[in-house]
């Protein structure tokens, strides 16, 4: 059996936990959290970056920033994970789904001032598979419109966009660090990145509870009390000190996960387009090889070719069930204007593992396996 994923893990991350777990600092904001807030915000020269819980949680903090309310509206993809929606959805907006470009997977850029109304309040935009949205298009429309852009990079951490790391370009961003993503802090795990700096000192309120406890460590006031509206986004020191171990081997992680990617897309290239469409990567854009899919001809075909692959023990998988067709979906939000690729695209893809250690005998072998799979299938319809 190969599986889908296996969460990253390199042996450097034992002696941090060991010492986070030894330590009398272990619920958060501690020696680790702090080092690993300080490794992000010189890696994106960002204003500050906040560890949280989970990415959902650094996204719900970004609502609350924007005073996203009742009757509000917010632009996203429909392909997406139903966290990038909930997050506003808690605060009250109507989401707004735009159809996705079928290259990138991206959301359209072309089509989003054609959603835009006197309610819009922010863009969320959605690095799919780590591959960068058209963000110069997208930030200049939205200065032009007065709105708040939101990276949605929970697959982007070190993929670039004409040079800049995705998570710094928007106003604010968020990134996760699941057992799934390419780099993880124990299973779960988010970061709340701020590029405008009039989100910083409020953001450290909301999470703390809506206290300016953050100010009290720092000396900055004798007490601290209940300011504003807040919750419980710090993640504990043990998650913060396994995620500190794997900044440390960013490197190797990722000279591997693209060496896979690249050995995926050279055994399978001559299959398109007859048979698949692979991943494009725009010239614009360094992609940080978070995951390899291939496009079938149609859902029927995905079935056939993922069932194939599950009788021969490959854990390949389809990804999201677009956000605009299910029931809550439906209730909650619209989509403007024709969905020409979101559905049809989405029925077609699936996911071949990637994770950090699959030795390259593996590759092949699911390079193999997925041959097989695909030019039988198509043999069958014929």
């Amino acid at each position: 059996m190969i599986p889908f994923n296996k969460p990253p893990y390199t042996g450097n991350e034992d002696q941090y936990v060991m010492a986070a777990m030894r330590s009398h600092k272990m619920s958060g904001d501690g020696e680790f959290t702090l080092k690993c807030q300080a490794w992000f915000e010189n890696k994106l020269s960002c204003a500050k970056a906040l560890l949280t819980p989970s990415c959902t949680q650094a996204l719900e903090m970004a609502a609350i920033l924007l005073d996203v309310k009742e009757g509000d509206e917010v632009i996203m993809p429909s392909f997406t994970f139903v966290s990038t929606a909930n997050a506003f959805v808690l605060r009250g907006a109507k989401i707004v789904f735009v159809d996705i470009r079928p290259d990138t997977m991206n959301i359209n850029e072309e089509l989003i001032e054609a959603a835009i109304t006197d309610k819009t309040v922010a863009i969320v935009v959605v690095h799919y598979a780590g591959v960068s949205c058209e963000m110069d298009t997208i930030m200049d429309l939205a200065k032009r419109k007065n709105i708040f852009v939101i990276e949605d990079a929970a697959q982007g951490m070190l993929s670039y966009y004409k040079g800049r790391p995705l998570g710094s370009i928007g106003h604010m961003a968020a990134y996760s660090f699941h057992e799934t993503k390419n780099y993880t802090s124990g299973g779960e795990g988010g970061l709340l990145i701020i590029n405008d700096k009039q989100f910083v000192s409020r953001a450290e309120i909301i999470r703390e509870k809506g206290t300016n406890r953050s100010q009290f460590f720092r000396g900055v006031i004798d007490k601290y009390t209940w300011v504003d509206i807040g919750s419980s986004y710090l993640p504990g020191e043990l998650q913060a000190a396994y995620l500190y171990g794997q900044l440390g081997r960013v490197d190797e992680i990722s000279s591997a996960r693209n060496l896979i990617w690249k050995t995926y897309f050279e055994g399978l290239k001559d299959l398109a387009p007859a048979f698949i469409a692979l991943p494009s990567i725009p010239e614009s854009c360094v992609g940080n090889a978070h995951m390899f899919y291939l496009k079938l001809p149609d859902i029927k075909t995905r079935s056939d070719v993922l069932n194939r692959l599950s009788a021969a023990k490959i854990g390949a998988v389809f990804h999201y069930v677009p956000l605009h067709s299910s029931p809550a979906g439906k209730e909650l939000g619209r989509f403007n204007g024709a969905d020409i690729y979101t559905t049809k695209d989405s029925e077609r893809l699936i996911r071949l593992p990637v994770w950090f250690g699959m030795t390259l005998a593996e590759v092949q072998h699911v390079i193999g396996c997925v041959r097989t799979a695909v030019t039988e299938t198509s043999c069958t319809k014929d």
